[in-house]
Order: structure tokens, then sequence, then C-alpha cells
């Protein structure tokens, strides 16, 4: 395949394993959490027969019929308390409930056919929402708390898998990635024998971005997605800038692979998802391109006012350690909140996570900084000088939005639609800071 531009839409031939598969829609590739550079695009195919147009009335079936009446039946339990239905004390449904809804739908601020959100108190008590279709070809409504794809929420996790090792004296933070990866990263002004593990996770490497350039829709090995990257020029000096790279966080997950001698999925399993009670978080099996258990459906629009086409099921290695992650919204919540309470990482190392943050507002708005894994952005209630900490994903199909405080508060939101433009995003992040000013 001839080279193309990043700032050009990528065509790639048909492959195998996609026999339902024809068409193709534009579908933004994964950013960290919140891609904020148009140029990170590229095309998926899907399916012709999960095209649909938004006017067309969508099949009320038995899949649909099925899926409200098993929701309203198990409830969500969260921290030993029954989610209570989304509504205020006059019945008129809360900030958050009312958020959702004016995101849904074609006349919907960001045009998304589902939206979800879990919101936590200081005191572990959930409350969960739902807005919009779950899945447009039979009508069936969104799945309280679903799965989905959370992208580069998956930075965060891990961050925090390299720094439990670090607490552990298997890796160091300042040592260069030669150490445990020799003569893996190397190019034009590439160097591992400068580029440190701190360079990775607080993406200060100059290392360039894998996503910006072409990409396949077919499964990726790690290592080649990181030589995909190592054939184009540093983009800086390591430590003398701050750019968001995705070619990062796999390096990170092969040093751990590496370190461990270990899949890092089950790194993920047993030091993070078990250990905290995650029930509804995975990292997909190689060539799983399936979403499993209750989720509503992905969806991409390749215009303002076009069809929506349904991305759910692809092969999502092209991510991996970057932004593989299955998960929910209470899942988030409690992975941020845990994480901030102390209950994953030593001290020592979650001060690191959070300390020398860069800033990072031309990719997570305003704001932001940028630690290790972990992003930190105002909010704008009480004194102004409450932080809340999370990272957010984008995913073809899928955003995710959200973080927790150091007080114990956390929310998070997803929209089933990949979000392309600022203020789209920005409506989102209201919700999120709504929620948690939300005393």
């Amino acid at each position: 395949m001839p080279p193309v531009s990043a700032h050009s839409w990528w065509h790639y031939p048909e492959s195998g394993g996609w026999p339902d598969r024809a068409g193709w829609v534009r579908a933004r590739i994964l950013d960290q959490a919140t891609d904020r550079h148009p140029h990170r695009s590229r095309l998926v195919r899907s399916s012709a027969r999960h095209t649909h147009h938004p006017s067309r009335r969508p099949r009320i079936g038995r899949r649909g019929t099925v899926s409200a009446v098993a929701a309203l039946a198990a409830g969500l339990i969260v921290a030993g308390v029954m989610a209570p239905p989304a509504a205020s004390a006059g019945g008129r449904p809360d900030g958050v409930q009312r958020g959702l809804d004016s995101l849904v739908g074609p006349a919907g601020s960001v045009g998304a056919p589902g939206a979800l959100a879990s919101v936590a108190d200081r005191h572990g008590h959930t409350r969960t929402y739902t807005a919009g279709v779950g899945d447009i070809a039979t009508g069936a409504k969104v799945p309280r708390d679903g799965r989905v794809r959370v992208g580069s929420n998956t930075k965060a996790f891990t961050a925090v898998v390299v720094l439990q090792l670090v607490g552990e004296g298997r890796i160091r933070l300042d040592e260069p990635i030669e150490t445990y990866l020799p003569g893996v990263v190397h190019g034009d002004g590439i160097d591992g024998n400068v580029i440190t593990v701190r360079h990775l996770l607080q993406q200060t490497s100059g290392l360039p971005n894998y996503t910006e350039y072409n990409l396949q829709l077919r499964y990726y090995e790690p290592r080649e997605l990181v030589n995909i990257a190592l054939r184009h020029p540093a983009d800086f000096a390591p430590g003398e800038s701050w750019k968001y790279s995705n070619t990062n966080y796999v390096l990170a997950g092969m040093l751990v692979e590496k370190v461990t001698r270990h899949p890092i999925a089950r790194e993920f399993d047993q030091r993070i998802i078990k250990r905290i009670g995650l029930r509804d978080t995975y990292f997909p099996a190689p060539h799983d391109s399936t979403i499993r258990g209750p989720h509503p459906r992905g969806y991409d629009r390749e215009s303002p006012g076009a069809p929506l086409t349904d991305i759910t099921e692809m092969d999502p290695s092209w991510a991996w350690s970057a932004g593989q992650m299955v998960s929910t919204d209470s899942d988030l919540n409690r992975f941020y909140g845990k994480l901030l309470k102390g209950d994953l990482l030593e001290p020592a190392q979650l001060a690191e996570m959070r300390a020398d943050t860069r800033p990072a507002e031309k990719t997570f708005g305003p704001g932001a900084r940028y630690g290790l894994g972990l992003v930190s952005k105002p909010l704008p209630c009480g004194d102004g000088g409450e932080l809340y900490w999370g990272h957010g994903g984008s995913f073809p199909g899928y955003e995710t939005r959200g973080g927790a405080t150091d007080s114990g508060r956390a929310a998070n939101v997803a929209v089933t639609v990949q979000l392309g433009d600022e203020a789209a995003r920005q409506r989102v992040d209201d919700i999120v800071t709504g929620a948690l000013c939300r005393r």
C-alpha cells in the first residue's frame, strides 16, 4: 500500500474474517481520551446491514423486550445499595439525567444514539443513568451500566501496573527503556538509551504516534505497532516537550510483559481487576472482536445528518495496552476512586503518578495536566482549587469521560458514538463536572 498523508483518509482493501462486512465508514482512530487532533483518522469497515437512518422508526422486537425486562429485574447493586431511578425529589429528572437526555437522538447535541452514566458519592452510594437507544436495529434500551470500549482509560491501568512493578523494585522509573527492551526503540532521532520509563508514562518521550499513520483493520502484534512509529523521526528530544502518543503506552505494555513474563491481560486481571472487584472490566483476548455481556452498540456517522453505521465489532488489537480495555462507567468510578484512595499503589508511587504534571490543554481541554497515565482537571465549583483525576477514552463507536476526586466522589459518562469536535466533548465534560460538583 502506498504511503498516505497523515491528514488523509486511509483506505485499505478487503481482509479476511469479515464475511458479512461491506462498505466503508469513516471513523476517527484512538486518541488518548479526547483526541482533539482531527488528523488521527482512518476508515473502518462495517456491515451494510447495520447502516440505519436516524429518522427511521426503530423496531421493538423480542431482543429489546428481553433486555429491558432483564434490566428491570436485575437492577444495579453497588456497595450493597440498589440504585434508585434517577429523579429528584419533585419527580423531575436530576441534572445528570437531563444532561444525558440532551445528548441523544437526531436532535441531541452530540447526536449519539445512546448515553450512560454512573455517579458515586463520597459514601460509595452509586446512581446509574441511561438515555436513548442501545441498538437502533431492534430498538432495545441502553443496558443500565452496560459495557463499552473505554479506549485510553486503558492507559491508566497500564501505568498502574508499571508503577506497581516500580514499587516492587522490578522497574526503575528513570531507567532507559533500552535496559528492559534492548534493541527495540531506535530510529531517526530516537534512542532507547535516552528515553526513560518515566518519559513513556508522562508522554514526554518524543516518540511518534503510530495511530497517525497507515493502519489496517486487522490483528496487530504490539511490536508491529511500535515499528510503524519508528519509521518516522522523533517529534522532539526526550523530556523537552509534551505530546500525546499511543506508542508510549504500547511500549509500556511490552515492558510489563518483559519484566513479568506474563501476558499483560493476566497482570491487569490479577493486579487490578480482581484486586478491587471490577466485575465488568476485561482486556479482550487476541482476535476477540466482540464485547461480552450487556452492552449498547457503538456507531459512527460520516458527517452530520448522515446515516449511522454500527461499528461495535472490530479487532481492537491496534489499540492494545494504549486503549483496548472494555469496562463500565461504574467500574471506572471504582477504579479511579480506589486508585486515589491508595488501594492500588504505595504512597510513593501514587505521588509520582500525580507529581510533575505537564500542561495538556490542547489534548484534554482547559486546565488539564498530564501526570503518569493520569490526567487532572479543575472543577468549576467551590473555591476553584479542587481537581478531579481520570483519563477518559475515545474509540470508534464510543466516548468515555470522567474521573474521581480526593474527597471520594466519582462520575463517568459514556456515549455510543466517537465524538469528533471539541464542542461535543465539552458537553459531555460538563455533565461530569456537574455531577462531581453536586454535594
